[in-house]
């Protein structure tokens, strides 16, 4: 391999030259060897000129131009990481206000349904008290209108038998002997219906 590489470098060398003795015979300055010094001069005049205006105009102005996007950008991460804490930070405040709101209303139907209540059993207890008070009125009239029942319809009972009586007979009837058959007739049957 090393001979193959090495006759092929003289095949190469060999043939380059030929083409720059034919060059110069054919008339291309640039591969004419009188001409290389000075082809060389200008040469390294204008990498030269180009290097020193790359190197002093161009790159520092394309370095500082990448150091400002850099930096840019090294700002925008910041503050989009400083954002990004904020609203951390804010989502982190929502949250323990909402919890605090939850546990407020929470607080708030807790106290109203409480304070329901001890209204409804209040006002059940006043009401309570006023049924039985109005139970009691009742109680103590009917009372009332027991005892005076029979008095009531023994003197209903004069009068409506003294009138079918006259309506009967045609005359008036002593209301005395009627009240005596009433009293005699309440008297015998008054225990059966008022306890007497």
């Amino acid at each position: 391999m090393i001979k193959k590489i090495f006759f092929q470098s003289i095949f190469f060398n060999f043939f380059f030259l030929r083409e720059v003795f034919s060059a110069e015979s054919g008339g291309m300055p640039q591969l004419n060897p009188e001409f290389w010094i000075s082809q060389i001069f200008w040469l390294t005049i204008t990498f030269g000129i180009l290097y020193i205006v790359l190197s002093k105009l161009i790159l520092p102005k394309i370095s500082a131009n990448l150091e400002l996007r850099k930096s840019q950008i090294q700002e925008n991460i910041e503050a989009a990481e400083k954002q990004r804490q904020g609203s951390e930070a804010k989502l982190k405040e929502y949250e323990e206000i909402v919890l605090k709101s939850k546990i407020e209303a929470k607080n708030i139907l807790k106290d109203a349904r409480e304070k329901a209540l001890k209204n409804i059993n209040s006002k059940k207890e006043t009401l309570d008290q006023q049924i039985d008070e109005e139970i009691k009125k009742v109680e103590k009239e009917i009372d009332v209108l027991k005892k005076n029942a029979p008095e009531k319809i023994n003197k209903i009972a004069i009068e409506t038998s003294s009138e079918i009586l006259k309506k009967l007979i045609g005359a008036d009837v002593n209301n005395s002997s009627i009240s005596a058959i009433v009293d005699d007739l309440s008297k015998r049957g008054g225990d059966k219906y008022y306890g007497n």
